[in-house]
Formats: C-alpha cells, structure tokens, sequence
C-alpha cells in the first residue's frame, strides 16, 4: 500500500518537472499553467477575459471572430469581448523561458499592445484634420503610424480597415492631388503606399481615388522612374477598373490620359514584379473590351508593338500571366491590324497551339478564340495561316479537345477551325504532334 503510494508521489512529481520521451532521454514539460486551453501550446501572448481564463490571444481571438460569445473553456457568457493582457502570467512564462534556455527554450518576446478601435479613430480624425490644413508633413507622418500598425499584425490591420482608413486615405490622397503637385509628392506616395495595403476598397473610396486629380497623379507616379510609385499606382488603378461602379467613366479617363497606355505597357516591357505585370495585363484587357472604341484602343496598343511582346511571354509564361496576355490578344486580336500583326509573327500558331489543353480551361478558351478569328479572317488564296496551324498540329489538338469537352461556344468555334483546316490536310503532313500530349490532363 505505501509502496504503492510512493510510485503515484513520485509520478506526479516526474510531471510536473520532466519527462522521458521514447529514446529514454529527459524531456522539459510545459507547466499547465503556461499553456493555452485551446491549443495546449506555450502561451506567447496571454489575455485574460472576463470569465478569468487566460488564453493565447491568437486563439482566442479567432474564437471570438468566428461568432462565440462564450468562454470556451466554462461556456459561460463573455460581459465582454475585448480580451486583457495578463502581464504576470507573461513574466512568468518568459522567466521559466530563462531558467530552461539550456534545454532549447528561447525567451518569448514582450509583446506590442494590439491598436483599438479608439486610437485608429483618433488617428484617422488628425488625418482628417491635416488634410483640411493641408498639412503634408504632418499627415504623411500620420499615415506612416497607421501603415506601421498595420504591418505589425493582422489583427491591427482588421481593425484600421474596419475603422475606415480607405476612405479616409482615398479622399486625403484626392485632396493633395488637387494642390500644388510639387510640393505634396511626399504625402501622396506615403498615402499611396498605405492605400495598397488596405486593398479592397468599398465605393466610396473608390470615388475619391476615380477623381480627375487624383488619377492624373496615379498616371504621374505610373510614368515616373521610381519603381514603388509604379508599382502602387498600377495596383491602385487595377482596384478601379475591377469595380463595375463608375467602370466606364475611369477606363474612359484612362484611355485618354496621355501617356497612360504607354506606361502600362512599359510595366509589361519592363517588369518591376510579377504581381505589377498582372495588374497592368488586367487593366489593359477590361480598356479593350469595356470602351466604347475598341478598335481605337486595340490599334493604338499595336502600334505601340504589344502584340510581338506579349507572344514572347507567352513561350514561358506561369498560368496567371498566361491566361491574362491571353485574354488581351484575344481583344486586339478583333482589329484587322491586330491579326495582321499576329499572322506575320512566326511565334503565333506555335504558341497558340502549343497552350491549348496545356495550362487550364480559360487559357484554352482564349486560345482556340484567338485560332478562330485568325483563321476566319485569313484573306490569302493558298491559305498560309490555315496551313501554319496544321503545321504545328492544331487539327490534332482541336479533335482531342473535342473529345475531352468543352463550353458550347468554345466547341462551336472548334467545329468551325475543324471545317476550315480539313481541306488543306492533304496538301501536307503534320508535323508528329506528339509532344503536345506529354502529361497531358483531362479539365473535369
């Protein structure tokens, strides 16, 4: 009976202190204490709410946002839902972290105090102010604190957006864009740089941002040198034009920009980053297919020479940006001098041909489209771009898409380049398409 009493003594004492893990060797235990009820793991940043349990605060707030209102551990009801930072616990944590460093443990950090919803919009009420003033120096120093809150956490920039930092930032950035231009570029870029941080934006801010003055200014940092500016100016004017709101009248502004066109397809030309590049691509397709000329834009950006540019990234092209320069051939692609252009390319049947069932559903949508127009339209007697295709094995591919399925009018168009290429399969032999079906896959 005693004996049997010590081995349950000594037990307890064992797990409070060590363990031993399955090779024998000791093994640090957490006390209880220092863990989180919800994940069982070492607290890094323990809130104690009103029912008196402490958590970690990234667990339990993802608790609360997921629509709980109870304690998770008592199931009581919480008198509030804004959790207090147990600093005692904290220290204790981060002294046992200390006195078992040779063990392995790594002291964790103090951590900063979350931002409330009173400091954002106290914050947000000095910009305001300032803006009134104009005082550029001032608000871009207020708008470097709220960027800096807001790359601290993710829960600090929940809060700042749902406080309404874009509208506050959108209308700022409208109203020093209507001032002296030289002066305020310091604040415009500060302000710019935060807006792009706090995508998406709701209607409102994207009125101010869709005002004359500030898209001349978005336009002025598109063109400029420094590659930030260009960056956040794209992603900013992408943020417009994939609102349907107002859609018309901003691609109407930017169509007639001078310059814009141009420094879109510089981005392209020229890439700073992948994210930049896509951003332009998009821009560009909803200008083509949205404004009321489409031809005149579709024109403009040919002689401009985006057709030859956006072939070559095709070749090795990651899926977005393939399906993005894609779309855009497909909408100049409905202007004569367009196809022109793509039948005079030596890349264009290869590399049309080559994406079809090779990257995904809306890349081989665009590809058979742009086949199509370029094949009805073919206007020489011995039939060149007809041949071409055959050539590098469309006929082959066209009938396996068949086979495998696709959308209605996507199939009728693979019906009609069937038709078309079928009288000119006898006046020569296909290249062996077969490398056109490595690792093919089925799209369903």
């Amino acid at each position: 009976m005693i004996s049997s009493w010590r081995k349950r003594r000594a037990g307890k004492r064992a797990g409070k202190e060590q363990a031993r893990n399955e090779n024998g060797e000791m093994e640090l235990t957490i006390p209880r204490d220092f863990r989180c009820p919800i994940s069982l793991d070492l607290m890094k940043d323990p809130v104690t709410l009103s029912s008196g349990i402490t958590y970690d605060r990234p667990n339990i707030e993802k608790w609360i946002e997921a629509g709980n209102f109870t304690c998770p551990l008592t199931n009581r009801v919480l008198r509030s839902l804004e959790p207090i930072p147990n600093h005692i616990i904290r220290k204790k944590i981060q002294d046992w972290c200390v006195e078992n460093r040779s063990h392995g443990i790594e002291r964790i950090p103090t951590p900063r105090v979350p931002v409330s919803s009173m400091e954002v919009s106290e914050i947000l009420s000095k910009i305001d102010i300032a803006c009134k003033k104009q005082d550029g120096a001032g608000c871009r120093d207020l708008v470097a604190k709220v960027k800096s809150l807001a790359k601290e956490s993710e829960r600090n920039k929940r809060c700042i957006v749902n406080n309404g930092i874009g509208n506050v930032l959108s209308e700022a950035f409208a109203a020093f864009s209507m001032a002296a231009f030289d002066e305020n570029v310091s604040v415009l870029e500060e302000i710019l740089s935060a807006l792009v941080i706090m995508f998406p934006l709701d209607g409102e801010a994207k009125g101010f941002l869709g005002s004359a003055s500030a898209m001349h200014c978005l336009i002025w940092f598109l063109s400029s040198g420094d590659l930030s500016r260009r960056r956040n100016a794209v992603l900013a004017l992408k943020e417009l034009v994939s609102s349907m709101e107002d859609q018309r009248k901003i691609l109407n502004q930017l169509s007639e920009m001078e310059g814009a066109t141009e420094a879109l397809l510089k981005l392209i030309k020229n890439p700073i980053c992948s994210t930049s590049t896509k951003a332009s691509l998009t821009i560009i397709y909803h200008m083509i297919i949205s404004y009321g000329n489409e031809k005149q834009v579709g024109n403009k950006l040919v002689n401009l020479g985006i057709v030859p540019l956006l072939l070559e990234m095709l070749v090795d092209a990651e899926r977005g940006m393939c399906e993005k320069a894609l779309g855009v051939l497909d909408g100049i692609f409905n202007t004569e001098q367009g196809r022109e252009m793509a039948c005079n390319n030596a890349l264009t049947m290869p590399v049309l041909v080559k994406k079809i069932l090779r990257v995904s559903n809306m890349a081989t949508k665009f590809s058979v489209s742009i086949l199509w127009k370029l094949c009805k339209n073919e206007k020489k007697e011995d039939g060149g771009v007809l041949i071409e295709a055959l050539q590098v094995g469309a006929f082959q591919k066209l009938l396996l898409l068949l086979q495998l399925g696709c959308v209605e009018k996507t199939k009728d168009r693979v019906s009609d380049l069937l038709k078309m290429l079928n009288p000119y399969r006898s006046k020569l032999e296909c290249v062996d398409p077969i490398d056109h079906f490595k690792g093919l896959k089925r799209p369903f």
